[in-house]
């Protein structure tokens, strides 16, 4: 699998390059800059592009409007966002306009080299990636409204559904019965309005949304 790093900071940039060798990844490029990054992957066409949302000249939102571009012109590219904070505005705006291949992590994530690799792999494969972190920031802020119907099980379903988990993975983490988490899955869209019959990344997409307005 190839991917391509984009980070400003040398000495994180090299440690990722090397830690995605190590488990096995192949870096065809790797920048410190937006501006050329657009071009690298026309250039090397890789599975996925890991990119910092704050990259120069401005440190702010340079690597997310990059992931919008590289979306843009390679759809079947996955996009996986880091950031040293949780900047839920910004990320689920772009996760919503089109979550196909799509991730969003923390950058403390990154010295587990497993999870690291794990996102990678699923947002290659056209699935959702969303930190733990950030979603529970998200309910953390939306008080009120149909989130607060949610039961505590329904809100740990929810965070691992975000994550991009499947029916089995989350009965598997919780210890439950996967009809019982189909049936959570069931009223927690129905509290919050969702399409139970969307596709998994879609339906997190737009729960997500659903907690940024809430």
């Amino acid at each position: 699998m190839r991917v391509i790093v984009a980070e400003d900071s040398a000495i994180l940039r090299q440690g990722l390059v090397r830690l995605l060798a190590d488990e096995g990844f192949e870096v065809p490029a790797h920048c410190g800059e937006p501006g050329p990054l657009l071009g690298l992957v026309d250039l090397h066409q890789p599975d996925a592009v890991l990119v910092d949302i704050r990259m120069p000249p401005t440190h702010t939102d340079e690597g997310l409007r990059a992931a919008a571009a590289i979306r843009a012109r390679h759809p079947r590219i996955g996009v996986l966002l880091l950031s040293q904070y949780v900047e839920t505005t910004a990320t689920v705006r772009a996760l919503a306009d089109d979550g196909r291949g799509f991730g969003y992590l923390l950058k403390e994530r990154v010295a587990d080299a497993e999870e690291l690799a794990r996102s990678l792999q699923r947002v290659a494969a056209g699935e959702t990636v969303v930190d733990p972190e950030v979603v529970a920031h998200l309910m953390a802020g939306a008080r009120g409204g149909a989130l607060a119907e949610l039961t505590a099980r329904e809100r740990d379903v929810l965070a691992l559904m975000a994550q991009g988990r499947s029916n089995q993975a989350i009965a598997q983490a919780l210890v439950i019965g996967v009809k019982t988490v189909e049936s959570h899955v069931r009223s927690i869209f129905t509290k919050l309005g969702v399409d139970a019959d969307a596709q998994d990344n879609r339906r997190v997409l737009a729960v997500l949304a659903h907690l940024r307005e809430a």
